[in-house]
């Protein structure tokens, strides 16, 4: 299957529906240990619906699925959602599951003085199955974007992604981010397996260079595509260093694409390669060369990065296809810091 996908009607079609779940996140009001912060902040946080948000945001129609519960944290979860302009219809309430929340230190998840407490066992998300989601809202965009994270959540979630990513006639481009978690996977010994199942099965596929070495023992992004030779289009990433995207267009041969990342002044990490996606993605469906893809993701990835929260608004389409064109020496130049996407903001080079 092509790594673009197939246009439809431009007057209804949703651009992409995102399903996963999504979490109130409490945000810390100052760095240190969980217990000895003394408040939070409230936010949401979620792999997918942070994709459908940075894309409502970048113009696209986006849709997320999922379900929260009859509370009011899943009110504010559809609320602050929709806010991005995200179209939550299909959004299910389960009356007796609650919504999944957790808190967080503000410290480098790559860190080992980060911590998470999760509170989502038993989540309403968690009980997504083949037979409670309404495939009709599904099926109706341009790219299904899914994650390994949902296939953590329960055996029925799990169930859903393998029937989501079966080949069937007409079926959206399936578009996965392996977001391995190994919390997630405590007691569950073929979990690497089955997300390479998963993604042996996508159309476009994001993994992180460490983990695919961590999930299946992997290393390199070569080694990487012989594990997955199947998709259309594999996005490796490999942290500061950039992204290697292996392509089958515009051959049968296929194309290796190397794209250096930006250099970033960080104010949090969190969040990054969710926006990658979304700025990949958002380039893909505009039918943009594979180098503009990619670098479309670090300007989306290197917007998140500049502010403290997991979403943030993208740089104006015109001004990041602008970035976006420079030639390699000056792409390569370019530092990026706090408040760079303002349309009025001068982008610093070295």
């Amino acid at each position: 299957m092509s790594g673009t996908p197939a246009r439809t009607d431009a007057e209804t079609a949703t651009d992409v529906v995102c399903l996963g779940e999504s979490m109130v996140t409490f945000l810390p009001s100052r760095s240190g240990r969980l217990a000895d912060v003394p408040s939070f902040g409230r936010g949401i946080g979620g792999a997918e619906s942070n994709v459908a948000c940075a894309l409502a945001a970048a113009g696209h129609r986006a849709a997320w699925v999922s379900r929260v519960g009859a509370d009011g944290f899943g009110d504010h979860l559809v609320d602050a959602i929709s806010a991005y302009g995200v179209d939550t219809s299909a959004v299910r309430r389960d009356p007796d599951r609650p919504t999944g929340i957790y808190f967080r230190t503000a410290t480098d998840r790559g860190t080992d003085v980060h911590e998470v407490a999760y509170y989502r066992a038993g989540s309403a998300a968690s009980a997504m199955s083949p037979a409670n989601v309404p495939y009709e809202a599904l099926f109706t965009g341009r790219v299904l974007h899914l994650s390994g994270i949902t296939a953590a959540l329960s055996a029925d979630c799990l169930a859903l992604l393998h029937e989501l990513t079966a080949p069937r006639p007409a079926r959206p481009l399936i578009s996965f981010d392996v977001n391995h978690r190994p919390g997630l996977w405590r007691g569950a010994d073929a979990s690497p397996d089955v997300l390479l199942d998963l993604a042996r099965r996508a159309d476009l596929v994001f993994v992180g260079e460490d983990e695919a070495e961590e999930a299946w023992g992997v290393k390199g992004a070569a080694a990487i595509r012989e594990a997955l030779p199947e998709p259309a289009v594999l996005v490796v990433k490999r942290g500061a260093e950039g992204a290697t995207v292996f392509s089958a267009e515009p051959g049968p041969a296929g194309t290796v694409t190397d794209v250096p990342a930006l250099r970033v002044d960080v104010v949090a990490p969190v969040g990054a390669g969710d926006a990658f996606a979304a700025g990949f993605l958002s380039a893909t469906l505009r039918g943009l060369p594979v180098r503009d893809r990619a670098r479309h993701g670090h300007l989306m990835a290197a917007a998140v990065l500049t502010v403290p929260g997991d979403l943030t608004d993208p740089p104006a389409r015109d001004r990041a296809d602008r970035l976006a064109a420079l030639d390699d020496t000056d792409w390569g130049r370019l530092r990026l810091g706090p408040g760079w996407t303002g349309d009025d903001t001068e982008v610093r080079t070295t």
